[in-house]
């Protein structure tokens, strides 16, 4: 069973899905846009279905918006979609700690993820995001492994 969640957006970066939580105007769909730039794939702006499976959250594009992602200033734009496991949570806030000496969990779908508070606006948060993921984000699973998971 799926669930749509709203006012998040989500993309994947090499496979895992990194969901970018905050107010309106806070910077989710800049970030996206930069890890795009570098390399993700739209998962969903302002949306996405995640679904429990083999014991991880997977995040789909929503039904009624997939591919479109909205730039501030320009207006929706179409761009190819994905589904991964979700990884990580970014929350977006003003005050993030420089040096996080705890993370925080969120629980998507029954499945804990860890939480990161994160500053939004920064000219490399895009590379402070690929390296969240990688310093404090759950592992894809192992080669071997059952992958099907990821199977519609």
């Amino acid at each position: 069973m799926s669930t749509t969640i709203a006012n998040v957006t989500c993309v994947a970066v090499r496979g895992r899905a990194i969901v970018i939580e905050g107010a309106p105007g806070s910077g989710k769909s800049e970030l996206a846009i930069a890890l795009i730039d570098r390399g993700a794939v739209l998962v969903g702006d302002d949306g996405m279905t995640v679904e429990a499976r083999g014991g991880q959250a997977i995040a789909s594009p929503p039904p009624n918006i997939a591919g479109k992602l909205e730039v501030r200033g320009v207006g929706i734009i179409d761009l190819p979609t994905t589904s991964a496991p979700i990884a990580l949570v970014l929350r977006l806030v003003e005050d993030a700690p420089r040096y996080p000496l705890e993370i925080g969990t969120s629980e998507i779908a029954g499945v804990v993820i860890p939480c990161l508070p994160f500053t939004a606006g920064d000219a490399i948060q895009a590379l402070r995001a690929e390296y969240a993921l990688e310093k404090h984000g759950l592992p894809l699973p192992h080669p071997g492994g059952s992958n099907d998971m990821l199977a519609p």
